[in-house]
């Protein structure tokens, strides 16, 4: 029985060590986020369920200027910091004409000072856009631009529902906006 104990508090302190000399990482400096359609979906008390999901960092405008010297235009960005933004479609959509399957993507964007091409790419678990690949690419749309009165610290993603079964996903960083209208089959 001694034998025992003594077994149990080797094999307990072994798990406390070993615990203890992992290495964690440091935060990120731009936190995830997510954002569903519709906006309290995951929060809902019934049966309900999301329709859409996106999953993404949030960085700060820290006084910087954002697009065109941050985010350059004309370039690929990732809709974010860090990972790539993902986006989970729970239902077959239509986005600028085209239908896609329900199923997750990634969600990049190429910023210009009046309209974006906002791109749904099949690619997923990225960091970033370093390997972004154009032909993985399910739909791009171009958006036009909309000025903010007041500037948005950190970049932010919402829906609003303009129609039954229409969403826009609405992104806003610094004083700039865009929506891309989404169809719901």
């Amino acid at each position: 029985m001694k034998r025992l104990v003594v077994c149990a508090l080797f094999a307990t302190f072994s798990i406390v060590a070993n615990a203890q000399d992992a290495k964690f990482a440091a935060p990120d400096s731009s936190p995830a986020d997510i954002v569903y359609y519709p906006l309290n979906a995951a929060k809902a008390k019934d049966d309900s369920s999301p329709l859409i999901k996106v999953v993404y960092s949030r960085p700060a405008k820290k006084g910087r200027e954002v697009f065109g010297v941050l985010e350059q235009f004309g370039k690929v960005w990732r809709v974010g910091a860090n990972e790539s933004t993902e986006i989970k479609f729970f239902k077959p959509v239509v986005i600028g004409g085209k239908s896609i399957k329900a199923g997750t993507y990634s969600l990049f964007a190429i910023p210009n000072k009046d309209t974006w091409s906002l791109i749904i790419n099949k690619q997923t678990d990225r960091w970033g856009a370093y390997t972004y690949n154009e032909a993985k690419d399910v739909v791009r749309v171009d958006v036009p631009v909309k000025t903010m009165a007041k500037p948005v610290e950190f970049l932010s993603i919402t829906f609003t529902a303009p129609q039954e079964k229409t969403a826009n996903l609405v992104i806003a960083w610094d004083l700039t906006a865009v929506e891309l209208p989404v169809t719901i089959k």
